[in-house]
């Protein structure tokens, strides 16, 4: 039997909808609040993962499903749990400061992670749906078009944000304690 000629937009499809359970699976978990010291942790390292998705698909031509309407892929999954579960876990964190666009504009705004990761699970739960049923050219156009419009850039001040913090939780600790440590450290 003679090899297939592989459809690359289905195998990148697949990759997507591999990365976007992915992605849905952590940040639910996280919301569950089951590790609440791994949160950040745990969110940092699946915006990461869901922005290499993103960037590899801005990085490819843009998606034209053969269809040019948007077939309804259903009723929207209910996603306010999931944001009220990361606003609890994330209390006194969640709120950030946020510049409108780096590149046209300095205008501050205000931002949020638990809106940001739900917002994320929002477009990619959206364009899981198409892929279920079966329309993964629809779903490689979602997914690319809401990364180039909006999921893109909340993953990325979400992903600075979170680094941020967890800087500050590992770094900013007392100089009295740092100093002890390291003296321990050095004359075992």
């Amino acid at each position: 039997m003679p090899d297939q000629p592989v459809d690359d937009n289905a195998l990148l499809a697949q990759e997507c909808a591999l990365d976007a359970r992915a992605y849905l699976t952590t940040v639910t978990e996280v919301a569950s609040g089951v590790a609440p010291d791994s949160a950040i942790p745990y969110c940092l390292l699946a915006l990461a993962q869901i922005q290499l998705t993103g960037a590899r698909l801005g990085a490819i031509a843009d998606v034209v499903p053969e269809q040019r309407f948007e077939t309804d892929p259903g009723p929207d999954v209910e996603l306010d749990p999931l944001r009220a579960g990361i606003a609890q876990l994330f209390e006194g964190l969640d709120d950030y400061a946020d510049v409108v666009d780096p590149v046209m504009s300095a205008e501050l705004t205000s931002g949020s992670l638990s809106n940001d990761l739900t917002v994320i699970a929002g477009a990619l739960t959206h364009g899981l749906a198409h892929y279920d049923a079966g329309r993964s050219d629809e779903a490689l156009w979602w997914w690319q078009f809401s990364y180039l419009s909006d999921w893109g850039e909340r993953a990325a001040m979400a992903i600075r944000v979170l680094q941020s913090l967890l800087a500050h939780l590992r770094l900013d600790a007392d100089e009295d304690v740092v100093a002890e440590a390291e003296f321990d450290a050095l004359n075992r």
